[in-house]
């Protein structure tokens, strides 16, 4: 096979290794696969391509756009991932290895632009949480708002995860409207850049949006300033030499690591050897060693298991791991290697010292071995005495390697999970919810995840060790302090959060969402004969007047069933502090309030699909009367032919009190039909 030559792509130009670049030899046989690196970069021009051409063309998009945009570059991708499969072997990785890095990156894209679809507005500025309402009339409000930094994010990605490390990073990133300078690690580096080839040859992101650097980093943080952002993965060494570069101290520039961590599994104490939870944490365990060779940085490092069960553990997992073949991971073996020699001397050298406090259970001798330099056999150990012991608490192999260690009760198991000093996850099997509550209170401070699995959730469990874009992939302490992904929580990362105070024209102007107390447009038509692209923020219906008589409450409960007292008993109603006497149903006043403000023509508006934030200030009486407001508060495109109007609908009495208030949700057409 020809050396591979992964190229940098720097200010829209691709650049080849130069003369001073390096070999990068195969796991598998120690055969030369890549030549990268050694040609000069001015990452100054980098930097100013990122923020002079790619963050603006970024940040004239919508967030929908941007959207629109990474799930259009997930798909195409998704297409072409043959092409990574081909070379997914050389990094040590079988294919069923290879589909959580590529397929994986792939999903995580697709979820984060479809809940970019779903959960951010169709503009340009993020509304984070509700309105303050800091003066007494509302006449001056206050709205924390969130908007994209100015900068670039320097993503520096670990070996493990050459595509998924690249792309879970992307997607948030380029959602938020900030472009990013990507750097692999150089020993799979030739993976990162096929996929990130077929970014840039699809057309669909923006020149300067993305870039990539084949080989070292030069001076790109010293030249990073505030509005920059540094996401990092790989070890708490080389995280703690970075993070305390000056300049990036100096300008407060925002750094997210994602570290290495001594992610534990906990057998619950209810658990006995006959029943499923005991399969299924041996299955669990076996698996969290063996796949990608154990090199994932939610891997389970550390088996707490009861004393009693300390030995039968022991047994039925040995016995699992020993069925795993080991081989070329091109063929038919169920682990590869080590990503490289020098990573195999690492994990030996890691395991020379666990064994200074473990003994250990299993080795390569239970196994046949292939010759190679990346080849490292399934390695279990296990420590007796875990309160004693140091390296087993602080020492990570990042190989394929766990220790087992016994806890007297829950209160101790959960310490010895902690002593890890902070880590991904941290996963429990047990039956019994009230071991798993005893747990997450005595163990969620140290973990960024907690999963937690029985016989009943198996089936569709989503593993361990599996980062989800939905949830925080990050965790305290040793783990590195952040918070990469967690949907909408991973692109906050690379915006500003600001509190914008103004009176409600001004917040309505900043925000495109229309605030109470903004002024309010009258259409030439009632609004709901209007289509989605003429209805305007602002637009506003202020209804007749009905009044609500004691037969509308007593034919409404009737026909409901709801004969509650305060509706039917006038002595039992006056009695409760919230009533006068007898009032109207709520849900009857929403009834009213939608026949006062609804017109029954066929028109744009095609359904009703829920309400928000429904409550209710004031009780009607017998011999009230209602009126409504209805404006148009909110607008977001959901597919090709129609989008979403969120109302804001407030109901008032005849002394223009308001009496109850709800986010009314309609789906209305673009174009009239």
């Amino acid at each position: 096979m020809a050396i591979i030559e992964p190229a940098s792509y720097a200010a829209g130009h691709w650049v080849g290794p130069g003369g001073d670049a390096r070999l990068v030899h195969g796991p598998v046989d120690g055969a030369a696969i890549a030549r990268t690196g050694g040609a000069p970069l001015d990452f100054g021009a980098m930097i100013e391509f990122a923020v002079t051409r790619g963050g603006p063309a970024l940040r004239a998009m919508t967030f929908h756009e941007r959207a629109k945009m990474l799930k259009a570059l997930a798909a195409y991708i998704a297409e072409r991932k043959e092409t990574l499969y081909a070379l997914n072997p050389l990094t040590g990785a079988t294919r069923k290895d290879g589909a959580v890095d590529i397929e994986g990156g792939i999903i995580t894209m697709s979820v984060i632009a479809s809940k970019g679809r779903r959960e951010m507005p169709d503009g340009n500025v993020y509304v984070d949480g509700a309105l303050e309402q800091i003066s007494r009339k509302g006449s001056f409000l206050a709205q924390h708002i969130a908007v994209p930094l100015r900068g670039v994010a320097v993503h520096i990605n670990a070996f493990n995860f050459p595509v998924w490390g690249m792309l879970e990073k992307l997607a948030p990133t380029l959602l938020a409207g900030m472009p990013a300078i990507v750097k692999p690690a150089t020993q799979t580096c030739y993976l990162t850049e096929a996929c990130f080839r077929l970014i840039v040859e699809s057309g669909l992101v923006p020149e300067g949006a993305v870039q990539l650097v084949i080989g070292g980093t030069g001076d790109l943080l010293d030249r990073l300033a505030a509005q920059d952002v540094v996401s990092f993965t790989g070890s708490a060494e080389t995280a703690l030499h970075l993070r305390g570069k000056p300049n990036l101290l100096r300008h407060s520039v925002r750094f997210m690591a994602e570290q290495d961590s001594l992610n534990a599994s906990v057998l619950g104490p209810d658990v006995t050897p006959d029943s499923p939870e005991f399969d299924l944490f041996v299955k669990q365990a076996a698996t969290e060693i063996t796949v990608k060779a154990g090199q994932k940085c939610t891997a389970i490092r550390r088996i707490i298991v009861p004393q009693a069960l300390l030995d039968p553990v022991a047994q039925a997992l040995s016995a699992r791991l020993r069925q795993t073949t080991i081989g070329d991971p091109s063929g038919d073996v169920r682990m590869g290697c080590l990503a490289s020699e020098a990573q195999r001397g690492d994990v030996a050298a890691r395991v020379a010292q666990l064994r200074q406090e473990a003994r250990v259970v299993l080795d390569e001798t239970g196994f046949e071995m292939p010759n190679g330099p990346g080849f490292f056999a399934p390695t279990l150990l296990a420590c007796d005495d875990p309160d004693a012991g140091q390296a087993v608490h602080s020492v990570e192999a990042f190989g394929p390697v766990s220790t087992l260690m016994p806890y007297r009760d829950l209160p101790h198991a959960a310490a010895l999970a902690n002593r890890g000093g902070g880590s991904l996850v941290t996963s429990l099997v047990t039956q019994d919810p009230q071991v798993a509550r005893a747990m997450v209170l005595e163990s969620a401070a140290w973990h960024g995840r907690l999963y937690i699995i029985d016989r009943d959730s198996m089936a569709e469990a989503t593993g361990h060790g599996a980062p989800l874009p939905h949830l925080v992939h990050g965790g305290p302490g040793r783990a590195g302090g952040g918070e990469e992904l967690g949907g909408v929580r991973g692109v906050l990362h690379y915006m500003q959060r600001t509190a914008v105070q103004g009176g409600p024209d001004v917040l309505t102007a900043v925000t495109g969402q229309w605030v109470p107390g903004a002024r309010q447009i009258e259409g030439p038509a009632h609004p709901f004969q209007r289509t989605y692209h003429e209805l305007q923020i602002g637009e506003t219906i202020t209804t007749d007047s009905r009044i609500v008589t004691l037969a509308d409450i007593e034919h409404f409960a009737r026909f409901t069933g709801d004969t509650f007292y305060a509706h039917m008993d006038e002595e039992a109603a006056r009695a409760n502090p919230f009533f006068p006497g007898r009032v109207a149903h709520g849900y009857l006043l929403l009834s009213f309030a939608a026949g006062l403000f609804v017109q029954p023509d066929p028109g744009p508006v095609l359904a009703n699909t829920g309400l928000n934030a429904l409550s209710f200030q004031k009780p009607v009486s017998p011999g009230d009367s209602l009126h409504v407001r209805l404006t148009v508060k909110r607008k977001t495109g959901r597919t090709e032919t129609y989008g979403e109007v969120a109302w804001n609908a407030t109901l008032f009495n005849q002394d223009a009190e308001q009496v109850a208030e709800y986010e009314l949700l309609t789906m209305v057409a673009y174009d009239r039909a």
